[in-house]
């Protein structure tokens, strides 16, 4: 009787260990590509991008209580962002903070991806549920991915310093109101605006090219990395237009979702997001579904 009072605790804690090691194997293994083939691209425009939009309504519409859930903490991260810019005397930091901030709103998304995929067939589409299949060979690449525009995240930022270093800097400004004066009142600060807004618009065609599908695709079959990023390149490189329109509805949405202290987001993130795992399906044709959503 000892041995076993003994023994099931040590077993059950060899157990739990054993299955995290394959679960954190499986995790690794993931990252990488299996299937080395990428899927048929589609050529998608305008049209599609609605389509996209209103089948994102209607899901934001649908699983309305737990999306709101599943994203509330995205802009309360924002708001936080700006507080500590403007407490921390980095007020030169406020805007890209904001500006950039959606750079990693893709992997906010990742749970409103799931829950599309399964009103799409018909399983039960909760939060927990959804975040339920985030694991094992899943979690890896979606952990990976996401790694990535954070790193995009952080040399958006130092960028952003060194502009305004080289321009109105390096003193720092006593409050929002001067830095905004001399901004828009100064060669220098009309020299930070235009440079800024061109190096902002490179790093945000970098990450629009990057998760435009990729992360819906990980979601919806074990690719890998590798394969999601390459669809996601070629599907941009196949549809310039319609990913140029796509990614100004983005920007444009999340900005107006970020005027009243960033609550808009709300809502305009569980849209977009929803909307975009609707652009995957239209954009990416797998050889089991070839034929959906064709012109």
């Amino acid at each position: 009787m000892p041995r076993e009072t003994i023994g099931n605790p040590l077993s059950w804690s060899a157990q739990r260990l054993a299955g995290a090691g394959r679960g954190l194997g499986s995790a690794v293994d993931g990252i990488g590509s299996h299937q080395m083939t990428r899927p048929e691209v589609n050529r998608i425009g305008v049209r599609d991008l609605q389509a996209a939009l209103r089948k994102g309504a209607e899901d934001f519409a649908a699983l309305r209580s737990d999306v709101v859930f599943a994203v509330a903490l995205y802009p309360v991260i924002g708001f936080i962002l700006a507080a500590w810019a403007l407490n921390a005397g980095e007020v030169h930091l406020l805007f890209p903070l904001v500006a950039g901030f959606p750079l990693v709103g893709p992997v906010a998304a990742v749970g409103l991806y799931e829950m599309s995929r399964r009103r799409e067939q018909g399983e039960e589409t909760d939060w927990g549920a959804a975040l339920a299949t985030l694991t094992g060979r899943m979690l890896g690449p979606v952990l990976a991915l996401a790694f990535l525009l954070v790193v995009i995240f952080v040399f958006w930022l130092i960028a952003a310093h060194a502009i305004w270093a080289a321009t109105l800097g390096p003193t720092p400004h006593d409050s929002l109101l001067a830095f905004l004066r001399d901004t828009f009142t100064t060669n220098e600060g009309r020299a930070m605006i235009l440079i800024g807004f061109g190096v902002g618009f490179v790093f945000a065609a970098v990450v629009l090219c990057v998760s435009l599908v990729s992360f819906p695709m990980l979601i919806d079959r074990q690719v890998g990395v590798p394969v999601a990023l390459a669809t996601s390149l070629a599907v941009a490189r196949r549809n310039p237009g319609a990913t140029a329109v796509w990614g100004l509805i983005v920007a444009v949405s999340l900005m107006l979702g970020m005027i009243p202290l960033f609550a808009g987001l709300i809502i305009v993130l569980p849209v977009l997001g929803h909307a975009t795992w609707h652009l995957y399906r239209r954009a990416v044709a797998f050889p089991d579904r070839m034929s959906q959503f064709r012109s």
